[in-house]
């Protein structure tokens, strides 16, 4: 399996090698336009100044002559008219070259090898050693003609330099690769954190330290990857509380309607007892069974899928019929009800929000004090709709409001199991409102009241 540390280091050796190979080919066309006609000019301008040079001093001896300037840094192949040809200084690492061209030039015609000749890469063709790669004229020697062949002695003028440049290339190429290999660790490394991390996430262990100091993508991605962690903690933990909850909700009436069943069973129980126990059994039973409903409910509603069935009908004539239902539980305790419900229509599903106000009410209702009173309103805004449910009840204390929504959350510990709910209710509520793209607001002084105000869009 190829590691993301061989990927790395292999894909940097490709670049550098990638980019060498542009840098090479964009040199050879700077060479082609800059370059070699330059080059080429500068040979033939010495070519004929030692052809000149010779002219002026027609006594001086050609062997003698010619090595002394060869000397100076230069290759020289010197043809006879019987195409012989005699090489002074450094000889030729390729001394071959057409008899047709050296004829031409005996004729009294130049060659200029240094344009003409064809390379696959015509920067080299500026360091190869041949005699076609030269600059040719014709020469007169004692009255004979002769074909004077001259390029610049590379080796000799720039040899060391050659040298130390190849050296300057190899060493930065294989230090590259030197420093690809070690600093790529320091890539993989976080990434190998990551990696480690996420396996002992899937082991069920969320206590792991990144380094969120960085200010690159690797820190931003270690930073989110630790809220990931905490927020996966935080909901292994609710879903640990969850479980928890239910079994207990559930254990609870079970455990009452065996040990009370039992009781019947044994008939050691007078027929007043037996009444009694019964009705505690199917109290616990309808408990279990608004449990098991809750939980549907909320199974439901966090699928998201298609839950929500939008119409659009009167909210205040529904608010209204609530409070119909709700009238015996209300008048029992000769609760007064005040409405403010002006005419409004709203595109929701009706039966999701008569559920919403249905806990609302209930829940108002259960805990006010007889002769309390209940108020609900509907206010217009620009966007939105405000329901507002307001009692002068008990109120929740302030340390409790943040909760109030969470579920299996009791505010009223104190209350007997039955008369406090399950504590899905709430959380049944804001679920509701928010798939309709909603919120609530609460406000509750302890001993004075509660208002839970609704926000719904208007569409």
């Amino acid at each position: 399996m190829k590691t993301l540390y061989f990927r790395i280091v292999l894909t940097f050796i490709l670049i550098a090698m990638v980019s060498s190979m542009f840098a090479l080919l964009l040199s050879n066309g700077y060479y082609l336009v800059k370059l070699q006609g330059a080059n080429e000019q500068k040979v033939w301008t010495i070519a004929s100044e030692i052809r000149t040079l010779y002219e002026q001093v027609p006594d001086v001896d050609p062997a003698s002559y010619f090595t002394h300037v060869a000397n100076m840094g230069f290759q020289i192949y010197l043809v006879n008219d019987q195409l012989a040809g005699t090489t002074y200084g450094s000889p030729f690492k390729h001394n071959q070259i057409d008899p047709e061209q050296i004829r031409r030039v005996l004729a009294g015609e130049t060659y200029r090898g240094i344009l003409n000749e064809k390379h696959f890469l015509m920067v080299t063709g500026f360091f190869e050693n041949s005699i076609q790669n030269s600059v040719g004229l014709p020469l007169q020697i004692n009255g004979k003609s002769y074909a004077l062949f001259v390029r610049p002695n590379l080796e000799q003028q720039i040899g060391q330099v050659r040298i130390l440049m190849a050296f300057l290339l190899g060493l930065t190429f294989l230090f590259s690769i030197a420093l690809i290999v070690i600093f790529s660790q320091y890539i993989v490394k976080p990434v190998k954190k990551l990696t480690e991390a996420t396996k002992r996430i899937v082991g069920g262990d969320y206590q792991m330290k990144m380094d969120v100091s960085r200010k690159d993508e690797i820190g931003v991605l270690a930073r989110d990857f630790t809220q990931m962690a905490q927020s996966l903690k935080q909901l292994d933990d609710m879903r640990q509380e969850f479980v928890a909850n239910v079994s207990h909700e559930i254990q609870s009436p079970l455990t009452s309607i065996q040990g009370f069943a039992q009781s019947i069973i044994n008939k050691g129980t007078t027929e007043e007892e037996k009444e009694r126990y019964l009705q505690i059994i199917w109290e616990e039973s309808k408990r279990l069974s608004s449990l098991s409903k809750q939980l549907l409910t909320l199974a439901s509603l966090d699928k998201e899928n298609n839950v929500v069935k939008r119409t659009t009908y009167r909210l205040d004539e529904q608010l209204r019929q609530i409070i119909i239902i709700c009238e015996w539980q209300w008048s029992e305790k000769e609760i007064s009800i005040e409405l403010e419900l002006p005419e409004i229509e709203i595109t929701a599903d009706s039966q999701l929000l008569h559920q919403v106000w249905l806990n609302f009410i209930t829940n108002s209702i259960k805990f006010a004090q007889p002769k309390d009173t209940l108020r609900i309103e509907i206010r217009k805004q620009q966007t939105n709709i405000v329901v507002a449910i307001s009692d002068t009840g008990m109120g929740i204390p302030a340390s409790e409001l943040p909760y109030i929504f969470d579920r299996f959350y009791k505010a009223d510990k104190a209350r007997n199991r039955t008369g406090a709910g399950s504590g899905l209710g709430l959380s049944i509520v804001k679920k509701i409102i928010e798939l309709h793209g909603g919120h609530i607001v609460t406000h509750s002084v302890f001993g004075e009241g509660t208002t839970f105000e609704v926000h719904l869009p208007r569409v």
